[in-house]
């Protein structure tokens, strides 16, 4: 790694220890400005649309990374820091069937009513008719995601993985918004 790469790294790491809430919010940011980015790139948008850009940056600092925090905090203290397979299928069942389908649900009516400003009776069809789709898909996701996290990613970096892995699954939930956008027009 490069001596100005591997500087950054232990300053960022240095941020993690010191301010780890702020770090992992501005972290889920960067990461959800890199996957709306880039799926506005594949969506076909020619010019970067930065209203939604930036609301999908606010999504991630005031909600992803805060949430992601104090939901891990919370887990290593129900679970008093086990890391042995019972607890970690614990953690992941209690996370799919907690934060998962919220998160999903909060993305979607954010997106519909935020970002592309619909109307709510809109968002409400569009939900109820892709949000099962959209969880149903994240069940078989997800669970892998966080059985690594859980059981290989030291607290304090589990954040920032389950962000690295999100902003692929950013870019999934964005084409899905697309999609369903495109079929009412």
């Amino acid at each position: 790694m490069g001596s100005i790469a591997r500087k950054g790294l232990q300053k960022y790491l240095i941020q993690l220890q010191q301010h780890p809430l702020r770090t992992k919010a501005i972290t889920a940011a960067v990461l959800s400005a890199v996957s709306d980015i880039v799926a506005q790139r594949i969506t076909g948008i020619k010019k970067l649309q930065i209203r939604r850009l930036l609301l999908k940056v606010l999504f991630g600092f005031a909600y992803l990374g805060p949430f992601g925090h104090f939901l891990h905090l919370l887990l290593d203290k129900l679970f008093k820091g086990k890391k042995d397979t019972t607890t970690v299928a614990k953690k992941v069942v209690l996370e799919q069937v907690t934060s998962s389908p919220w998160n999903n649900l909060l993305f979607m009516v954010y997106y519909g009513l935020v970002i592309e400003s619909r109307p709510w009776i809109q968002v409400k069809s569009n939900i109820k008719r892709e949000y099962p789709k959209v969880q149903y898909t994240a069940w078989t996701f997800w669970p892998v995601v966080g059985w690594i996290n859980h059981q290989y990613v030291p607290l304090q970096f589990r954040v920032i993985f389950h962000s690295i892995v999100a902003c692929g699954w950013g870019i999934f939930l964005n084409l899905r918004a697309r999609s369903m956008a495109l079929k009412k027009a």
